[in-house]
Parts: structure tokens; C-alpha cells; sequence
């Protein structure tokens, strides 16, 4: 009996060493050592660049296409907007919610807000007719025009919305800087592919027409991206990254009226600094 007493007391006591053995293993290894699992959210701004585009305008009156469009972004700077809830959607912005499948990939969606302004007052060529009872009424074959307000407002901004999924990989680069302690600061290169659905606010007046401003899905889009992650005390990071995509929006809304739209596609370049955190459910 006091055998079977002393084996019951030797295996219990073989069982607490090896729970603590284990909860040693778990204090040791870093919480930044692995990502499965792991949810993470971000918010921050953007610059934008745009390659030129044609623009064709479609209407009951009018048929034309503007070729070699140029525009640019519409910045805020570094401004409490960003961070006012009731007037965050007002600078060029990014917000990203995503979920890591295994250490190095994730998958991700979120809503990139750029902003497009047409240049004013720039010369470009005209094709096409138009017969709206205006003084820019036409027939036009590769003419040059001044894009007056009083011809054509055409901005996007409010904003370009890129709707869009991404999945993308990543790797802890900490070692190339001597960061041993992962957990207080740690470095990762991220890369990643994207592709959503184009759904601006557009902001046009054309031909004297009532002004129009509203949300319209408007395309597709996919784009491509690589960043630079640091992130602090396991949780906090800031990332800058650079992205570079593919827009086309064949249908465009352009005044009050459903039987006027307009289509363009370009080329786009976006430099982002975005601030987040990371964390297990």
C-alpha cells in the first residue's frame, strides 16, 4: 500500500513539474515569434500620383472623348482631421482590417481614399460631337480646347475609393538590425496583391448642367504593394508602404441624369504612412 501511495505521489509530482516546464516554454517564447492567428487594424494617410487618361463623356447630346487628361491629388497635410471621428473621412486616408492565416500570410480588406482632381484650365484634345444648345456645341476631330469651369469640372473627391481585398506575406527582418528582443521593437517587410471594386463620390459639372455629387460604383481595380512594418511592445506599429495599381471605371456618374456618364482608366501610385495595432482574440 505504501508503494502504490509513494508511485501516486511520484507521478503527481512528475505532472506539476511538467505543467511548469511547459508554462516556462510559453514565458520564454516571444508573443512576436509567430502571427497565426493574430488580427490587425490600421488607419492613415496617403499621397497620390495619377498617370494621364482619356475621358469619354456620354450623354443624349453629346459624345466626346478628351484625351490626356492630367490631375493630382488634393492633400490635407498633417492635420487633427485624421483623428476627429466626426471629420476623419475628409483627408486622403487608409483603413485596413485583416487577419494573419498562418505566420507569414495574411488576408485582409479595406478601403483606400484617394482623392482625383482633373486639372483646370489645361489644353487638351477634343473628339466627338456635341449639341446641347451650348457655346461648345460641335463637331470636334482631335481639337485642341482650354478645360474651362465653365466646360467641365470632373474630380473625384470624396474621394477614389479603392474597395478592396489584399493578401500578403511577411518577415521579421530583425535580425539584419541586431534586435534581439522581438517583442519591445521588431522590423517586417511586407508584400502584397490586391483587388476590390472602384466606388467614388464624383464631384462633376459639364456643359452648364446641374452639378453632381454622389456615390456610384464605377469599376474595378487591382493593385500591388510593398511596405516596411516596425512595430513596438508586441502590439503597436507604425508601416510605410508603397502601392502601385490599375484602375477602369466604364461607368461614371456625371450629372442628375442616368443617360450622361462618363468612362477613363489609368495607372496609379500611392506613398502611405499607417498606424496600427496587433493582437490575438
Amino acid at each position: 500500500m505504501k508503494k502504490i501511495f509513494l508511485y501516486i505521489v511520484l507521478f503527481a509530482l512528475s505532472c506539476i513539474q511538467n505543467v511548469q516546464a511547459q508554462e516556462e516554454i510559453k514565458i520564454q517564447q516571444k508573443y512576436t515569434a509567430h502571427n497565426k492567428g493574430k488580427f490587425f487594424v490600421s488607419w492613415g494617410g496617403n499621397r497620390d500620383s495619377f498617370t494621364k487618361s482619356d475621358v469619354t463623356f456620354k450623354g443624349k447630346d453629346y459624345n466626346f472623348t478628351l484625351e490626356n487628361i492630367s490631375s493630382n491629388d488634393k492633400p490635407k497635410g498633417w492635420h487633427v482631421d485624421y483623428i476627429n471621428p466626426t471629420r476623419m473621412t475628409i483627408p486622403q486616408t487608409n483603413f485596413r482590417i485583416g487577419y494573419f492565416i498562418n505566420d507569414h500570410y495574411s488576408i485582409a480588406i479595406g478601403v483606400d481614399h484617394m482623392k482625383y482632381v482633373m486639372t483646370q484650365e489645361q489644353t487638351a484634345n477634343i473628339s466627338g460631337t456635341i449639341s446641347a444648345g451650348t457655346p461648345y456645341d460641335g463637331v470636334y476631330n482631335n481639337s485642341p480646347i482650354v478645360l474651362t469651369k465653365d466646360f467641365l469640372t470632373f474630380e473625384h473627391t470624396d474621394g477614389l475609393n479603392y474597395v478592396n481585398i489584399e493578401f500578403s506575406r511577411h518577415d521579421d527582418i530583425s535580425k539584419l538590425f541586431k534586435i534581439k528582443n522581438t517583442d519591445k521593437i521588431q522590423v517586417n517587410v511586407t508584400e502584397g496583391l490586391g483587388l476590390g471594386l472602384l466606388y467614388p463620390k464624383t464631384n462633376t459639372t459639364l456643359l452648364g448642367k446641374e452639378r453632381h455629387d454622389d456615390f456610384h460604383v464605377s469599376g474595378f481595380g487591382t493593385s500591388i504593394k510593398a511596405g516596411l512594418n516596425i512595430t513596438f511592445f508586441k502590439h503597436f506599429y507604425i508601416q510605410g508602404e508603397l502601392k502601385g495599381g490599375y484602375i477602369n471605371m466604364p461607368d461614371i456618374r456625371t450629372t442628375k441624369s442616368a443617360e450622361d456618364s462618363a468612362s477613363q482608366d489609368f495607372f496609379f501610385f500611392q506613398r502611405i504612412i499607417a498606424f496600427g495595432g496587433i493582437f490575438k482574440v
